[in-house]
């Protein structure tokens, strides 16, 4: 599928423009906000009896529009399973590669906090915030969608692929006005302990969103233990493995392999191999 018949299915009825990284310009069309991918997310209604998910690598959605190769851990555009609709206020956890010089043109979004985690390339951003910038490996980009905006990301580079983590988690407060921030994290770098990238206090270490939530990345040389200890009561974790193989409560995890748990004080982590982990705190409720 070519990334114009991918963009309009996905953002179905909405208007959206296919660009390049030259020309970009803004769309002012009023659309069908309800219809849009990115407009009234709804979270699940799927009831859970147990305190742990767990969702193996393999089994994750696959996507592949030539440009674009994805893979999702939840719900997403065409892949739907009314199990697998987010981890409490965590909606979207999107594994991207985009070939070299393409991208997703503009499209909009709402009431949405979206978080991306450049892994190899440089991922250009363009936004109705007239905002331009290169984000590339080492940075954490945040936007909060809020009251609506529209934006573009495409692959800087012409020789290679871009790798990145899009996320979404659902805020606490609704049509707040649009914001963007995106930060350098390689200084917050810990050897073998996890390190803040991001939480709800604009005066904390990392990005901020408008959620009672909390990411921490790490860096494990095999055999590393330690325990993280949940910051805000009703809060879960959800421990996604980029790199490496870990065990999370004796519970055995391979590369991009996610695991949830809930209703826990603690977690215990102890990595089986160089390692890295992304670990989301969020709201249950």
């Amino acid at each position: 599928m070519e990334r114009r018949e991918f963009i309009q299915k996905s953002l179905a009825g909405g208007l959206v423009s296919i660009v390049g990284l030259k020309g970009w310009s803004m769309v002012r069309e009023q659309s069908n906000k309800s219809d849009i991918l990115g407009f009234n997310h709804l979270p699940s209604k799927t009831e859970k009896t147990m305190n742990t998910v767990l969702h193996k690598a393999t089994s994750r959605g696959k996507a592949d529009h030539g440009w674009l190769k994805s893979r999702h851990t939840f719900s997403f555009a065409s892949y739907q399973d009314p199990d697998r609709m987010g981890f409490g206020k965590l909606r979207v956890l999107n594994d991207d590669n985009v070939q070299a010089g393409k991208g997703f043109g503009k499209h909009p979004h709402n009431n949405m906090e979206i978080i991306s985690i450049p892994l190899e390339g440089d991922l250009e951003h363009r936004d109705s915030m007239n905002n331009v910038a290169v984000i590339k490996e080492g940075d954490v980009q945040v936007m909060s969608a809020g009251s609506g905006l529209y934006h573009s990301e495409f692959n800087k580079n012409v020789d290679k692929e871009v790798k990145f983590l899009q996320i979404w988690v659902f805020p606490n407060k609704r049509n707040v006005e649009p914001r963007y921030d995106q930060i350098e994290i390689n200084e917050l770098r810990t050897e073998n302990e996890f390190y803040q990238i991001l939480s709800p206090n604009p005066e904390d270490q990392g990005v901020w969103i408008h959620q009672n939530a909390w990411f921490h990345l790490g860096d494990f040389n095999k055999q590393t233990r330690l325990d993280y200890n949940l910051k805000a009561q009703g809060n879960g974790v959800y421990v996604f493995v980029i790199k490496g193989t870990a065990s999370v409560n004796g519970q055995a995890l391979e590369e991009r392999d996610g695991y949830g748990l809930w209703d826990i004080e603690k977690v215990n982590i102890e990595a089986d191999a160089e390692s890295r982990l992304l670990l989301m705190e969020v709201p249950m409720r």
